[in-house]
């Protein structure tokens, strides 16, 4: 199955356990209907920054939706390319793991994930600067930068493409 149509069934999936009407999650994650209609219909790729919002607002991790074999899914938002290296969940937390490449020139504003969510990001290469919206900081080669992921967040490079390690850590 197409990557498109298992998101969308995925989506279509965890709507329905939690008892929700397409404008109900539509209204929840500021996704339009008809886009989300599209999405379920397996009619329309997500971008990353849709998916995030879609999958906030059903409390649930992004790999949720993402089918049961979801490493090495391509996933491209407004300035980050990511792939899903490892999930791992213990009684605590559910962890994701992506190799991120941060595209030069555009900047990706992230909203807020489940409450006690964190993001760990490990530079490569390039400079990044990432972390709360409102406090952006800097991390470069071999450095490390961890924010809260429960607020609104953002990704850029600072100069050229960065190509980095990014964890994310719901709590269970």
């Amino acid at each position: 199955m197409e990557l498109a149509q298992q998101v969308g069934s995925r989506l279509r999936e965890l709507r329905v356990e939690r008892n929700l009407s397409l404008s109900a999650l539509a209204r929840r994650s500021g996704v339009g209907k008809g886009t989300l209609s599209e999405l379920e219909a397996g009619r329309r790729n997500a971008t990353l920054e849709t998916l995030y919002a879609l999958t906030t607002a059903l409390g649930t991790p992004l790999t949720a939706v993402l089918g049961p074999d979801p490493a090495r899914a391509p996933l491209s938002g407004r300035a980050v390319d990511a792939v899903l290296v490892e999930r791992y969940e213990d009684p605590a937390a559910i962890t994701e793991i992506y190799r991120i490449r941060i595209r030069t020139g555009a900047v990706q504003e992230s909203d807020a994930h489940p409450p006690g969510t964190e993001e760990h990001l490990i530079v490569l290469s390039g400079t990044a600067r990432v972390g709360a919206a409102s406090a952006p900081v800097e991390a470069g080669p071999g450095e490390h930068a961890h924010w809260p992921a429960d607020v609104p967040h953002v990704y850029a490079a600072v100069s050229g493409d960065v190509e980095a390690i990014l964890t994310v850590r719901y709590l269970a």
